[in-house]
C-alpha cells in the first residue's frame, strides 16, 4: 500500500509539473485556460460521482450530506478557481519556473491564516522558513526589476500574481481540511470543481474573454491541462495524502519546481538566471524548513 502511495505521489508531481507548460502552449488568457482545466476534469468527475451515488443509494443508503458541508466544499472550489486564474495569468507574464516557485509559498499563508483565524501561533521554525522564503522571493523579483523595458513590468506583475495565487490556494487547503472528516474525496472534489467551473465561467464573462474559436493546438493543450494536470495529477495527490504523512507529500511536491524548470528550458526555451536559481533554492529551503520542522511534536 505504501509503495502505491509513493507511486501516486510521483504521478501527482509529474502531472502538476506539466501545468505551466500546457498553460503556455495554450496561450489563451489565464482565466479561460483555468475554466477549461476544471470543465474538462468536471466532465469526468461529475458523471462519475452521480453514477456512484445512484449505485450507493440503491445498495446502502447513506446519511444525507449537510448543506453547510456542501457549501464549504463549493467555497473551496471558488478559492481554487481564483488560484488557477491568477497562477495561469502569472505563467503568461513571467518565467514558468518562477511562477511555479512563487506559487508554492502556500505553506506560509496557511500558517498565517491558521494563526489569525484559528488562533494557533506558528512555531519558531515557521518564522525561520518564512524569512528564508521572503529572501528568496526578493532575489527572484530583483532579477526581474533589473530587466529593461516592458518585459520587466510584465515579469514583476507575473511574480506578484503567482504570490497572490498561493494565498487563494492556502484558503482552498484550509477549507478542505475543515470538512475532510465529513465528506469523502470524490464528493468533495465534485462539489469543489462545480464551484470552480461556475466561478471561472462568470469571471470569463465579466472580463469578456473568448471561450471558443481556438485552433486545434490550443484545444490539445487545454485537454492536457484538464486531464493530466487536474484530473490525474490531483486525484493521484489525494490518494497519496490518504496514505502518506503530510510532511512527505508537501516536501515531495516541491519536486515540481525543478521539474517545471527543466521542462521550461527544454520546451519553452526559458533558462533561469543565476540569481533566479539562487532565489528559487532559498525559497525551497524555507518551505522545507516549515514542512519538516513545524509539524514535529
Amino acid at each position: 500500500m505504501r509503495l502505491r502511495a509513493y507511486a501516486a505521489l510521483l504521478v501527482a508531481i509529474a502531472g502538476i509539473t506539466w501545468s505551466a507548460i500546457f498553460v503556455r502552449w495554450a496561450g489563451v488568457p489565464g482565466a479561460a485556460s483555468a475554466f477549461y482545466r476544471v470543465l474538462i476534469a468536471g466532465a469526468v468527475l461529475i458523471p462519475w460521482s452521480l453514477t456512484r451515488a445512484a449505485f450507493a443509494k440503491a445498495s446502502a443508503p447513506k446519511r444525507p450530506l449537510s448543506s453547510r458541508a456542501a457549501w464549504l466544499a463549493v467555497a473551496g472550489g471558488v478559492f481554487f478557481a481564483l488560484d488557477l486564474a491568477l497562477w495561469n495569468t502569472a505563467v503568461l507574464r513571467t518565467r514558468a519556473a518562477v511562477a511555479s516557485t512563487l506559487g508554492n509559498n502556500t505553506p506560509f499563508f496557511v500558517g498565517i491564516m491558521t494563526w489569525l483565524v484559528l488562533r494557533r501561533p506558528p512555531r519558531a521554525s515557521f518564522w525561520i522558513g518564512l524569512a528564508l522564503a521572503l529572501a528568496g522571493c526578493l532575489l527572484i523579483m530583483s532579477a526581474d526589476l533589473r530587466r529593461a523595458g516592458g518585459v520587466a513590468g510584465g515579469s514583476l506583475s507575473g511574480d506578484l500574481l503567482a504570490l497572490g495565487a498561493s494565498v487563494f490556494f492556502a484558503a482552498y487547503l484550509m477549507t478542505t481540511e475543515r470538512i475532510r472528516t465529513s465528506m469523502d474525496t470524490l464528493t468533495f472534489n465534485t462539489l469543489a470543481i462545480a464551484g470552480s467551473i461556475v466561478t471561472l465561467y462568470v469571471l470569463c464573462l465579466v472580463l469578456g474573454l473568448p471561450l471558443s474559436g481556438y485552433p486545434p493546438r490550443v484545444w490539445f493543450a487545454l485537454a492536457g491541462l484538464g486531464l493530466v494536470s487536474q484530473l490525474v495529477g490531483y486525484f493521484a495527490l489525494v490518494y497519496a495524502l490518504g496514505h502518506l504523512p503530510a510532511t512527505i507529500t508537501s516536501v515531495g511536491l516541491l519536486a515540481q519546481v525543478p521539474g517545471t524548470a527543466i521542462l521550461a528550458m527544454i520546451l519553452l526555451g526559458e533558462p533561469l538566471t543565476a540569481i533566479q536559481v539562487a532565489g528559487a533554492a532559498v525559497v525551497l529551503a524555507g518551505i522545507f524548513v516549515v514542512n519538516r520542522y513545524s509539524s514535529e511534536p
